[in-house]
């Protein structure tokens, strides 16, 4: 599929400690970054997040504490992602209510402000609930048959 882009599109996908977007943090970043020419680069990479791994997490994506233990914290990190998505809007599976607000926490975190000022922002998972809606008249329409009345 063609993609009709302005600027970059930096799709991203974290992998964390948990889900809660003011204490957790990356444990692993993966950005595809899409060029309106069409050219793509990608860079994965995990990060030390300081803190323990809960083992319910790790069960999650794979990750445990000694994956991470020696490697770059998101302070030395930081620098590369900020210039590979520095010119870019972007996009993810809610990135909107997760990814992104916690790359801005983990920004924060090390005095850094990640200005969004202009960019835009696509969360798939939002496409999706509209494209799909997940109310009792869609449901009663899907598992009955009929209009709901």
């Amino acid at each position: 599929m063609k993609l009709n882009l302005a600027r970059p599109l930096a799709i991203i996908d974290l992998e964390t400690t948990g889900t809660n977007v003011s204490t957790d943090r990356i444990v692993q970043i993966a950005v595809l970054k899409v060029f309106p020419d069409g050219k793509e680069e990608i860079r994965q990479q995990k990060i030390n997040p300081t803190i323990p791994i809960p083992l319910e997490a790790s069960q999650v994506h794979g990750i445990y504490d000694e994956d991470v233990q020696d490697l770059e914290a998101f302070f030395e990190v930081a620098p590369r992602i900020l210039k590979f998505i520095d010119d870019c809007d972007f996009a993810g599976y809610n990135s909107n209510k997760f990814d992104i607000p916690l790359l801005i926490a983990e920004f924060l975190r090390i005095g850094i402000n990640l200005n969004l000022k202009g960019r835009r922002f696509i969360d798939a998972l939002g496409i999706y609930r509209d494209m799909e809606p997940r109310t009792l008249k869609e449901a009663y329409k899907y598992y009955c048959g009929q209009e709901f009345k």
